[in-house]
């Protein structure tokens, strides 16, 4: 009797949760919309149909890493390069991962643990991470619930609307993806000089390597991993973050 009263407890509790992961998400699945239909146009770009950047953005949902794939798929590059690509575009999506399970009850099992991985965005991870209580896993399905098909129909009326906007129009709307990494990049450079100043090498460098003579001629996803690695790897050597003292320490 007792153990189908705590069942019925939980399941109320993971009823509440969900309900509030949808309420709390809405605000995202919105800002994904508009986010996503700026790369939307960037799938349209780069060949492919409505259906196909819908199911992609179904699937995956990282704006940096899917524009990633998108210049790779554009520039007919092979299976190697758009592994290495995403893994160096999404790789703090691991880090992510590790500090959301610190927040999750020993009690929760793998697979939820998987589900909640699943769509580990940066906005899903500032809302999940700031819960003061253990995280309930179905508070984050309440706001997947909501955000997955924003960012996949946002995705998806891109590509249409690519396809029957004048050719002029859709140049102009690719530009709102470039505004979306400015917005991302310009709030943590006003923070701190060190990271401002390493947005504007890796812009002065990524120009070279434009037009230098061996390096112009490799593909613009290859160019983006090595400037990646390179400054990222400058960066923790010459600006090494240092970990924050315990209290009392």
């Amino acid at each position: 009797m007792n153990q189908e009263k705590d069942r019925h407890t939980d399941r109320e509790k993971n009823k509440y949760y969900y309900w509030k992961g949808i309420k709390v998400g809405m605000p995202i699945c919105l800002g994904y919309f508009a986010v996503s239909f700026a790369l939307g146009i960037a799938a349209r770009n780069a060949g492919m149909t409505p259906g196909q950047a819908g199911l992609t953005s179904m699937l995956v949902n990282a704006s940096a890493g899917q524009y990633a794939g998108f210049l790779v798929i554009a520039g007919d590059a092979g299976y190697l390069e758009m592994i290495v690509m995403e893994l160096v575009a999404n790789a703090r999506y691991l880090l992510m991962s590790c500090a959301l399970s610190q927040k999750l009850g020993p009690e929760t099992g793998l697979l939820h643990r998987l589900l909640v991985g699943f769509d580990l965005t940066d906005e899903i991870f500032g809302v999940a991470v700031s819960v003061p209580e253990k995280l309930n896993p179905y508070y984050n399905y309440g706001m997947m619930t909501v955000a997955i098909p924003g960012w996949a129909l946002g995705t998806l009326f891109g590509v249409i609307m690519g396809n029957v906007l004048p050719e002029r129009v859709v140049r102009a709307l690719s530009v709102a993806l470039y505004g979306m990494f400015i917005a991302i990049i310009v709030p943590p450079a006003r923070k701190n000089k060190v990271i401002g100043g390493l947005i504007l090498i890796a812009m002065g460098l990524s120009f070279l390597f434009s037009i230098l003579p061996v390096l112009s001629g490799l593909s613009s996803g290859v160019r983006t991993i090595i400037l990646t690695v390179l400054i990222s790897g400058g960066a923790a050597v010459l600006f090494p973050v240092e970990e924050e003292k315990e209290n009392g320490a």
